[in-house]
């Protein structure tokens, strides 16, 4: 009989929580294991899903219904669907979480489990990832974690942060990978049929403009770049058309958008160069001219940096033109 290694996780069920996602994780470990069993090494996933209404202390909650007789290699954080139970203070579970921790279990989230996470300080000068709506919030209410809301996926060793809703997947088979092996994880993306390939968030995002920061002169002036981010504009026209001299509009601008002038037209033309390429049959020389680029190898560069996709790759991946 082959030697069986066992890798214990925990699966934190809370108020709001994503249920697909709980079911999607258990079931792909349930078949990761299965797989498991004709490698060399035969692997098995134990699947606990704990309530939080259990965590009343730390020896009950790790040891809940003897399934588990030591502390978990691993605990997850699913993502949240609905209310505002992983934004709310959770000193139960965050007092859990790193008792877990200090014991030597992995912890990750996905999605807005990471406002949970980051409750209890772990993420601290750390590097994180959440859902690009949410980075801003995150990063707002914990300015000490380093979010980056560019990955789907990051792993630090003992954090592990995943980003949208869907990224339960990308944890999953990270988690197959790391404590089977890499080729695990691609049997395992071959038979759900879905992509194992590195993959970035910043290929999904979408450009949205803060228009609620009450400044009403700068706001004027994301109108007037919303129709007009084609054409030629300079901080010092944005600025004389705002009666300010160019230092107190740059410093405005920045302070109510979270970008510079000149980055903030950047995204407005790609993000509206990446409708263009998934809706229209354009080539790409012609969408870069209308969304206000001469130069197409300066369109590209500029892509590239924010979409971290050649505009070519973007429309295979994203086109719904057959």
């Amino acid at each position: 009989m082959a030697f069986m290694k066992s890798i214990n996780i925990v699966i934190l069920y809370y108020p709001g929580v994503m249920r697909s996602a709980i079911e999607g994780l258990r079931e792909l470990f349930e078949l990761a294991s299965r797989f498991g069993q004709e490698q060399p090494l035969a692997l098995l996933f134990n699947i606990q899903v704990l309530e939080s209404s259990e965590l009343e202390d730390v020896d009950q909650a790790c040891r809940a219904d003897n399934q588990f007789k030591s502390i978990p290699q691993v605990v997850i954080i699913p993502p949240c669907i609905t209310g505002s139970f992983y934004t709310d203070e959770q000193q139960q579970i965050t007092r859990w979480l790193k008792e877990m921790h200090a014991s030597g279990s992995i912890l990750c989230s996905v999605c807005a489990g990471a406002f949970i996470l980051a409750q209890t300080g772990l993420l601290n000068q750390r590097p994180a990832t959440t859902h690009w709506i949410l980075a801003e919030r995150l990063a707002n209410s914990f300015p000490e974690v380093q979010v980056d809301d560019n990955k789907i996926l990051i792993n630090d060793g003992d954090l592990i942060t995943a980003g949208g809703l869907m990224a339960w997947l990308d944890m999953g088979l990270e988690l197959v990978a790391q404590f089977g092996s890499p080729a695990l994880m691609r049997l395992l993306g071959k038979r759900l049929v879905v992509d194992t390939a590195p993959r970035q968030q910043r290929y999904y995002r979408c450009f949205i403009p803060p228009f609620d920061h009450g400044d009403k002169v700068i706001l004027k002036s994301q109108h007037y770049l919303q129709s007009c981010s084609d054409t030629s504009v300079t901080v010092k026209q944005l600025a004389t058309d705002s009666y300010l001299t160019e230092r107190t509009f740059l410093r405005r601008f920045v302070q109510a958008t979270g970008y510079r002038p000149k980055e903030y037209i950047q995204h407005l033309r790609i993000s509206k160069a990446c409708e263009a390429l998934e809706e229209s049959s354009d080539s790409i020389e012609v969408i870069s001219l209308n969304v206000g680029y001469d130069d197409v190898s300066a369109f590209r560069k500029v892509f590239i940096k924010i979409i971290g996709l050649t505009p070519r790759e973007f429309r295979g991946r994203f086109s719904s033109i057959e």
